[in-house]
């Protein structure tokens, strides 16, 4: 059993599990803090940002004012921001079976895998991590297709130029591996290869069964076991503890695990949800009673409902009653709608309104008296009916696309406006570079729900897997904080890490496999009792193993020997004429034979050898019985 890690970020993993001959993918991240490193795109011409001067070296022998702008002591990229790919090279992506999603937020990449690689497989999702997944997706390629930039920048990625530049673009990683986002097209034709699935409901692929268990951080969100009759995997990606809108985490199922791969805890692990919405809340009405504006770049699903709910809750006893917010996105009117018919998905005391019936979430009543309003983008209506002072939800929380960059120069200039930042994908100081200098304030409010190390900790001790895999940074302070030895995973035995690129074989070997045995075969075996309760019978069979599942047959009847082979099928095999034969050599798959007349691939491995064809026993059984002759002569 083998576990490639194709992402360095550890809340947005992408890993291959090979398990019992399936390949499976462990979700599918898009980094997009990438995206940090390019110039905002802003949906009104910007003065400012047109006239920043290009960049060139200081000793003028490096030219990329075409391609690079300066501004307040930092360089960015102008151009269409791009995003950091799960890593391609490390294995063979058209050989993955199964993409088993987590929650929406690890599904961004999807595109760039199902469209791009030759991928041929399954995906499997709740239906919120669908829709909402697909919201997103939507979002994106509109922010970027609505301010479409002429030019490509692709010269600063040069090994020789990019170390000549000034940080922090000079230490930017797999640059070459950056792309564009993908198109609507891509979307579309990525989800459609998406099999809903329910909680606790099984899926079967050969002697692999998946099962999706809440894991209680966003709607529809997953865990996931996978398992074979003798062994069990347990996948923990973006779980949560606290009582918020999603279903409670299911965590007994997790118990008795062989291995347990943990990903997605907490991005802020010293900061208390709770409290963070108490200084957002606090923050806000100071800003608004002096009569200033308040900015939310946020995702359009997600914390943004908590953050209604809170609001509404928290403004009429501040008397801040007639404050309008604004919900700014293209998909602003689905996830508002989706928030309310997704019941099923919902905590007990969110499905308990639905029957009542009232909507389980506050911001329908706002909607309804006019206090909260949503629009697809700044212009049309919202240009009419925008009142100050406000507050306004859009994205995209980076600060690069989408209708935040509007904001960000139309309220920058002023000391009476404030910046809150409530998601903790991007670090705000690099987000509000190109802005630099800002009079409007800012305040750093990270709301993530995810597990912190303190919990992580009580529920490993809880379920109590055998081994332990996780994200190399798990497994030690953080940089800024060597001496938070309590801010990190401290397991016996130690876990197993990973990084970007790192291919682990995991630590443990299967003992057993589930054997069925014919019915003629089981009617001819005589059972003699050694002692009471316990009878053995002397087998003799041929096993055949095939798609995963072994067989024991009645050995007369169920194979040839390989003297006996069909004689056509011989000569035909033997015949150098008639059988083109391509040889691949890897160091992952071993050795490749791919016959192309009958297209057939023969992959042989250190351990197991696959015959793999389509609906051709005779030949299949012919070619394994070759295999085996020649395996006896070397």
């Amino acid at each position: 059993m083998k576990l490639y890690c194709l992402s360095g970020h550890p809340t947005l993993p992408c890993n291959v599990l090979k398990f019992k001959s399936t390949t499976i993918m462990l979700d599918c991240g898009l980094d997009t803090t990438a995206a940090l490193y390019f110039l905002p795109l802003p949906l009104v011409h910007s003065p400012r940002l047109s006239k920043l001067p290009g960049w060139v070296s200081k000793d003028g022998a490096v030219n990329l004012e075409k391609e690079l702008k300066e501004c307040s002591g930092r360089v960015f990229v102008d151009s269409q921001p791009e995003f950091c790919l799960p890593e391609k090279e490390l294995l063979d992506l058209s050989t993955i079976d199964v993409i088993l999603i987590s929650n929406y937020h690890c599904m961004m990449a999807l595109p760039y895998i199902t469209e791009h690689t030759g991928f041929t497989g399954t995906v499997y999702a709740t239906e919120p991590t669908l829709q909402i997944g697909r919201l997103l997706m939507e979002e994106l390629v509109t922010f970027m297709e609505r301010v479409p930039k002429a030019q490509a920048a692709t010269c600063w990625k040069n090994k020789e130029i990019q170390r000549l530049l000034p940080g922090p673009l000079k230490d930017a990683v797999d640059v070459w591996s950056w792309r564009k986002c993908y198109s609507v097209q891509e979307v579309n034709s990525a989800l459609s290869k998406v099999q809903l699935v329910g909680y606790s409901q099984k899926e079967l692929f050969g002697a692999v069964q998946v099962t999706p268990l809440s894991s209680g951080y966003s709607l529809g969100s997953s865990n996931w076991i996978i398992q074979s009759h003798y062994e069990k995997v347990s996948y923990v990606s973006g779980s949560s503890l606290l009582t918020t809108h999603p279903q409670p985490m299911e965590q007994s199922s997790l118990k008795n695990s062989d291995v347990l791969i943990l990903t997605g805890l907490t991005q802020i692990p010293t900061a208390n949800p709770d409290g963070m919405l108490g200084e957002f809340c606090s923050n806000l009405a100071m800003t608004i009673r002096a009569g200033g504006n308040v900015l939310v770049p946020c995702y359009s699903s997600g914390v943004i409902y908590d953050l209604l709910e809170c609001l509404y809750q928290f403004m009429d006893s501040a008397n801040l009653g007639s404050t309008p917010f604004y919900f700014i996105s293209p998909v602003a009117n689905s996830s508002l709608e989706f928030s309310q018919i997704f019941a099923e998905w919902l905590c007990q005391n969110k499905q308990s309104k639905v029957y009542l019936p009232e909507p389980p979430f506050p911001h329908a009543e706002l909607i309804q008296t006019n206090k909260l309003k949503h629009y697809p983008s700044i212009h049309g209506d919202f240009s009419s009916e925008f009142r100050q002072p406000c507050v306004v939800f859009t994205g995209h929380p980076s600060l690069r696309f989408g209708d935040v960059v509007h904001f960000m120069e139309l309220w920058g200039k002023s000391s009476l406006n404030t910046i809150i930042f409530t998601e903790p994908d991007f670090s705000y100081l690099d987000a509000l570079a190109p802005y630099q200098p800002l009079a409007m304030k800012c305040v750093y409010c990270p709301i993530d729900t995810r597990l912190n190390f303190h919990q992580v900790s009580k529920l490993l001790k809880d379920i109590q897997p055998l081994h332990v895999v996780c994200p190399e940074p798990y497994t030690q302070p953080p940089p800024a904080q060597p001496h938070r030895s309590d801010l990190m995973l401290e397991l016996q035995p130690p876990p197993m890490a990973y990084r970007r690129c790192s291919v682990l074989g995991l630590p443990f070997r299967r003992r057993y496999e589930r054997i069925h045995l014919l019915p003629e075969l089981a009617r001819s075996l005589v059972p003699s009792e050694i002692k009471a309760g316990v009878s053995v019978a002397t087998v003799s069979a041929v096993l055949q193993s095939k798609d995963n599942k072994h067989v024991l047959q009645v050995s007369e009847c169920s194979v040839q020997q390989p003297d006996e082979l069909d004689p056509n099928l011989s000569d035909s095999l033997g015949n150098t004429e008639c059988l083109k034969c391509m040889i691949f050599t890897s160091e992952l798959y071993g050795h490749i034979l791919h016959l192309q007349t009958e297209d057939v691939l023969i992959q042989l491995e250190e351990d197991a050898t696959h015959i793999i064809c389509d609906n051709n026993e005779p030949l299949r059984t012919a070619l394994r019985d070759l295999v085996l002759r020649f395996l006896q002569k070397l």
